[in-house]
C-alpha cells in the first residue's frame, strides 16, 4: 500500500512541477491562457490513475505503460485533448485517399509545444538538464514525426536556438520576433 501512496504523490508532484514550469515559460512569452490550460487532462481519472500505476519518476508513465501493455491509454486520451501535441493535428490529406499527414499547427500551440518539451526535459533530466537536452530528445525521434513541414521547421529552429544560444535569447526571440510583444523586463 505504501508503494501505491508513494507513486500517487510522486506522480502528482511530477505533473504539478511540469505544469508549473510550462506555465512559467508560457507566461514569460505572454501566452497566459496556454499556460493556465496546459495539460489539465492529466488530472482526469483516465490519465491520472494510469500515471500513478506506471509512475517511476525518471520517465513518462506513458512510455512505461506502452512497454508493458503495448499501448499507452492515458497518452491516447491526452493527445486527443491537448492541441500543443502535434499528434492532435494529424488528419487525412485533402487530396489523398487514406493517407495521413500532419496539419499546420497555429503558432500559439507550437510555442506551447516548445515550452512543454523544455519543461519535460527539465523535469525528467533533473540536475543533468542542459539547454541541449530538448533538442537531443527531439533528434532521437527525427524522421518519425508526422508533422507539417512548417511546424517541424519552427520547432527545430527554436530547439536549436535554445541549444546554441540559451533560454534567455530564445525566449526573447520568440517574444519579440514571433509574437511582437517587446523585450522582457
Amino acid at each position: 500500500m505504501a508503494n501505491v501512496i508513494q507513486r500517487f504523490f510522486g506522480h502528482l508532484h511530477t505533473i504539478n512541477k511540469h505544469k508549473r514550469m510550462v506555465m512559467k515559460h508560457c507566461f514569460k512569452l505572454g501566452l497566459y491562457k496556454r499556460g493556465l490550460l496546459h495539460d489539465l487532462s492529466k488530472y482526469s481519472p483516465t490519465e491520472f490513475f494510469v500515471g500513478v500505476k506506471y509512475y517511476r519518476g525518471d520517465v513518462s508513465p506513458n512510455n512505461v505503460q506502452r512497454e508493458v501493455e503495448g499501448v499507452a491509454s492515458a497518452w491516447m486520451h491526452h493527445k486527443g485533448r491537448n492541441k500543443h501535441h502535434y499528434e492532435y493535428w494529424i488528419d487525412y490529406k485533402k487530396d489523398a485517399e487514406c493517407e495521413l499527414a500532419g496539419m499546420k499547427m497555429p503558432l500559439e500551440y507550437v510555442l506551447e509545444m516548445f515550452c512543454d518539451r523544455v519543461a519535460a526535459s527539465k523535469v525528467y533530466n533533473k540536475e543533468n538538464y542542459t539547454p541541449k537536452a530538448p533538442l537531443a530528445y527531439y533528434k532521437r525521434g527525427e524522421g518519425k514525426y508526422l508533422m507539417h513541414p512548417e511546424t517541424v521547421a519552427m520547432l527545430e529552429k527554436l530547439l536549436t536556438m535554445l541549444a546554441e544560444e540559451g533560454e534567455d535569447a530564445t525566449f526573447s526571440y520568440i517574444r519579440t520576433e514571433l509574437l511582437g510583444k517587446g523585450k522582457l523586463c
